[in-house]
């Protein structure tokens, strides 16, 4: 495994992490034993940036971690996050009519202690707002954040999906060590201002979903998607823009294949070949995807690679956006 700095920490992460949000929530059935077993396995791979939030699943996938957690502390560095809470306590996604945003300074108090309670830890690594409340200054909730490394709850502040102005407001109260926002072939707002902003202040990129959410490999799949699985919600699995995404997806996993990898794992090496100062987080609740994603550390790509990419993207620019609407108006905040 390679490793990367986390921001001006001097700590040393695995070049690719872990998501863990589908072992318990949002693509499909869940099964503890098989996830239990990928997080053994992402240790031995050398994995040790594991990713999660108190949203997935109403806390239950922290949980999960924490059984792998709590016996092999000292080798993960464990990141979650905190602000989704849903109206009638049933898990839902970022859009869904149940699912609201609180980044008040009561809500960061006790979401703090309930998730260092479900993960059985005395302290987290890395906590992030999940985004930034349009109904409460970024200042403040960053404020209250500051408080819980004092109090020794929280070793590392990060941020999701915020807008640059905000990133630099935050970062003026308390460092802000790491910001999450999804990254990939097919997502790629971040490259307006908030990366040069980030790159300035030295906050590493945490790209979620670098794999476009597996675009490339089950866009060919979306009839057979449960109605628990979030991706039918999504624009880019829906009517409008599949043929255009179908297309696209061929096309990378032509070229992906001309290489001798899969379409998902030249995507994640796309992400990887844009800076040492990029960590991504491809989720996975299976052991063969995961080493799938693993070996992607030691792939390379060309100048001419990288042109060949640009140039399937430019014929088929009507992706879709990433998310549905309602979810659209909590992102770049």
């Amino acid at each position: 495994m390679k490793f990367r700095k986390l921001g001006n920490t001097g700590k040393e992460l695995s070049a690719i992490g872990l998501g863990c949000m589908g072992m318990s929530f949002a693509y499909g059935p869940a099964d503890e034993h098989e996830s239990v077993q990928t997080l053994h396995r992402a240790l031995d791979l050398g994995v040790n940036f594991w990713d999660t939030a108190d949203m997935y699943a109403n806390g239950e996938n922290e949980k999960l971690i924490s059984k792998v957690l709590v016996p092999n502390r000292d080798k993960i560095f464990i990141a979650t996050k905190f602000g989704f809470r849903f109206k009638d306590g049933k898990a839902g996604h970022s859009g869904a009519s149940g699912t609201y945003f609180d980044g008040s300074p009561e809500w960061i108090r006790k979401a703090v202690d309930l998730s260092l309670k479900r993960l059985k830890i005395n302290e987290i690594d890395l906590y992030y707002a999940h985004r930034v409340d349009p109904n409460i200054p970024v200042e403040e909730t960053v404020g209250a954040m500051s408080d819980l490394v004092k109090e020794g709850k929280v070793k590392y502040l990060g941020l999701s999906e915020a807008s640059a102005e905000s990133i630099r407001k935050a970062h003026a109260v308390h460092p802000i060590t790491a910001l999450q926002s999804e990254y990939s072939l097919l997502t790629r707002d971040v490259e307006k201002d908030i990366l040069s902003t980030i790159r300035e202040l030295g906050i590493t990129l945490v790209p979620y979903s670098p794999l476009a959410r597996g675009l490339f490999s089950n866009i060919n799949e979306v009839q057979h998607f449960g109605n628990d699985d979030f991706r039918k919600s999504l624009p880019r699995y829906q009517e409008t823009y599949l043929e255009n995404n179908r297309n696209l997806a061929r096309e990378i996993n032509e070229f992906a294949d001309s290489k001798g990898i899969k379409g998902t794992q030249l995507a994640l090496a796309w992400v990887l070949n844009q800076g040492e100062d990029i960590i991504p987080i491809p989720g996975t609740k299976r052991i063969k995807y995961l080493q799938e994603n693993i070996a992607v550390s030691h792939i390379e790509l060309s100048p001419s690679d990288l042109e060949t990419i640009d140039s399937i993207l430019n014929k088929y620019p009507d992706v879709g956006e990433r998310y549905s609407e309602g979810s659209m108006k909590l992102v770049n905040n």
